[in-house]
């Protein structure tokens, strides 16, 4: 089957299943595998284009729907996070796109960026299996558990179960909401983080986001609760909505930029995206459903080792 938009040939199929594949693996050691689809598209199917960044894309805006309904249903979307983290992802990838079609076209360029976020990501998976890293790592752990057990607590009074909506007590409520400073009340305790701060976060990650062609969300999760000591429960909606909405806008984005751009093909190839999307969106199921039977250190030192190859193949590649 040729794919008209990106040129590429091959059975939809493969794509479907590459998708599931990838996402089966990278959603057991909790990473999206966006970022393992483009290097795929580029180096295996030949799709080089600046087309392929929005086409990863809508593997987002595909594969992400389930996760934020579910979010949504259980009244767990911390909406004031949400917003700084779309408000300040937007303009990166406005910046991102314009960097990906106007410096970044070469594939060769390009294919050194790819290397390099990869890099950070392979290298962040393998740190964290670091005994510095799992010291740093038992704080945060220790105080997500106390989280827990107070959450636990709080439903069995309640007499609900997550899946029917959380109670009140559950829920993130707004403190005070400035543009210095948000607050929200959780489990009867107040969290604070410093608005122009996280702005600053998500704008560094939608730079990356729209040159690549990821979201973002796996980048800037990790920080938020590592930099903003703030309990992940109150943060995954958040950074699985900002992914989407982030996504959608980064297509938007490049469908306007293609009347400047004569001579590239700048618009995602959404068939290709919307095959790579569902087998993601399997493929998520299968991982979570997985996940137990094999142990997460292990699922992290594999995709470290191999992430980081990968990278290193495509930085040497650009000067050997």
């Amino acid at each position: 089957m040729l794919f008209p938009v990106s040129g590429v040939e091959t059975h939809p199929a493969v794509p479907f299943l590459v998708a599931l594949v990838v996402s089966s693996f990278t959603s057991m050691g909790g990473v999206s595998g966006a970022f393992l689809l483009l290097p795929f598209q580029v180096s295996v199917l030949g799709f080089t284009s600046p087309a392929v960044s929005p086409t990863n894309l809508v593997y987002n805006i595909v594969a992400i729907p389930s996760g934020v309904y579910r979010y949504l249903r259980e009244g767990r979307m911390n909406w004031p996070l949400t917003l700084v983290v779309i408000l300040g992802t937007l303009p990166g990838l406005l910046f991102g796109a314009l960097i990906r079609v106007n410096w970044l076209p070469d594939p060769k360029n390009f294919k050194l960026f790819v290397g390099c976020v990869l890099l950070y990501i392979g290298l962040r998976l393998l740190y964290d299996q670091t005994p510095m890293a799992k010291r740093k790592k038992a704080r945060i752990q220790e105080f997500e558990a106390q989280v827990q057990e107070r959450l636990k607590a709080v439903m069995a009074a309640s007499g609900q179960t997550s899946g029917r909506g959380l109670p009140p007590a559950a829920r993130v409520k707004t403190v005070a909401w400035s543009w210095r400073e948000v607050s929200y009340e959780f489990l009867g305790e107040t969290f604070s983080f410093s608005a122009p701060a996280l702005f600053a976060l998500a704008l560094v990650v939608g730079l990356i986001g729209g040159t690549y062609g990821i979201g973002g969300g796996a980048i800037i999760a990790p920080f938020v609760a590592a930099i903003f000591g703030l309990p992940i429960y109150t943060i995954a909606g958040a950074a699985l909505m900002g992914t989407f909405i982030t996504s959608v806008a980064g297509v938007g984005i490049y469908y306007c930029l293609a009347p400047f751009c004569q001579g590239q093909s700048v618009t995602p190839d959404l068939a290709l995206g919307v095959l790579f999307g569902i087998g993601g969106f399997c493929g998520m199921y299968i991982g979570a459903r997985l996940q137990r039977f094999i142990k997460a250190n292990i699922i992290r030192i594999g995709l470290g080792i191999v992430i980081s190859g990968l990278a290193l193949k495509y930085i040497t590649g650009f000067f050997f």
